[in-house]
C-alpha cells in the first residue's frame, strides 16, 4: 500500500499555543487509520490543517502524490479526493435527503451522473428507503450517515471522520461502525478517524496514532497502542 495522505512534521500555533508540534503520519491507500487523544491534543487542529480551513506554520501535507499548497482552498482540496465530516452535521433541514445528496454531487458531476451517484451513496449508507424525507426529520444517528453519504458523492478517496459518534448510544455505533467498515471494504476509500471512543477505535482500525499536548505520542496495532504507559497515563487512565 502506498501513502495516500503524507503529513510530514506540521506545526500550528494560535498566539502562544502551540496546537500541534512536528507531527508526522501517513494513511495508506485503503486503511482506516485511528487518530485518538485528549481534549486539545491536537487531533482537530491536524483536520483542518489537512482540510485547508487553518494554514499550516510549518512542514507539508501531500496527498496522491501532490502537495497541499498554502494557496489550495478547502472545495480544491475535496476535489482533489479528500472530504471530511464533522462532529455536528449541518445538512439543509429544509431539503429531502435524496435532494442534501444530490447538491453536492452536483459540484463534481454532470447532472445525470449526479443523480446515479446520488441514489449510489445512498444504497451504499442505508439511507436509499429515506431519500424522500426532509432531513430535518431524521433521528441523529441518520443525520450523521447522511453527512458521511454527503461526503461520499464527491467520490472521495480518502475521508476524514471527525469524532463522527458524538451522541449516539452503544447501538448506534456499533451500527455506524459496521456500516464504515462495510464501506471501506466495498469502495477502497481510505478513512481517518478521529474518536474519542477507545472500543470503536480498537474494533475498526488496524492501526492507531495517538497525539498529546501537540505531539505524536504513539503509534501501532490497537493491542500495542492501548497497553503503552505513556498512552495510558496520558489518555486512558489507569
Amino acid at each position: 500500500m502506498g501513502a495516500l495522505l503524507d503529513v510530514q512534521d506540521i506545526y500550528k500555533s494560535f498566539g502562544g499555543v502551540k496546537a500541534v508540534q512536528g507531527v508526522s503520519f501517513q494513511l495508506h491507500e485503503g486503511e482506516i487509520l485511528g487518530l485518538i487523544g485528549p481534549n486539545g491534543s491536537g487531533k482537530s487542529t491536524c483536520v483542518n490543517m489537512i482540510a485547508g480551513l487553518y494554514s499550516i506554520d510549518a512542514g507539508k501535507v501531500f496527498f496522491d502524490g501532490h502537495e497541499f499548497t498554502p494557496k489550495m482552498t478547502m472545495d480544491r482540496r475535496a476535489h482533489c479526493g479528500i472530504g471530511r465530516t464533522f462532529q455536528t452535521p449541518k445538512p439543509f433541514s429544509g431539503m429531502s435527503v435524496f435532494d442534501n445528496v444530490f447538491s453536492v454531487a452536483l459540484q463534481k458531476h454532470s447532472f445525470a451522473e449526479a443523480k446515479r451517484k446520488t441514489q449510489e451513496v445512498l444504497e451504499l449508507t442505508h439511507l436509499a428507503d429515506y431519500s424522500k424525507i426532509l432531513s430535518a426529520k431524521l433521528p441523529i444517528e441518520m443525520r450523521k450517515w447522511m453527512d458521511f453519504a454527503r461526503v461520499l458523492a464527491l467520490s472521495p478517496k480518502a475521508v476524514m471522520m471527525d469524532e463522527c459518534l458524538g451522541g449516539l448510544n452503544s447501538s448506534e455505533i456499533d451500527h455506524f461502525v459496521g456500516l464504515i467498515a462495510q464501506i471501506n471494504k466495498e469502495t477502497g476509500i481510505a478513512i481517518l478517524f478521529i474518536e474519542h471512543i477507545i472500543r470503536a477505535v480498537a474494533n475498526l482500525c488496524p492501526r492507531i496514532i495517538v497525539l498529546n499536548e501537540g505531539k505524536l505520542l504513539a503509534e501501532g496495532t490497537p493491542d500495542d497502542v492501548l497497553h503503552n504507559p505513556e498512552v495510558i497515563a496520558a489518555y486512558i487512565g489507569e
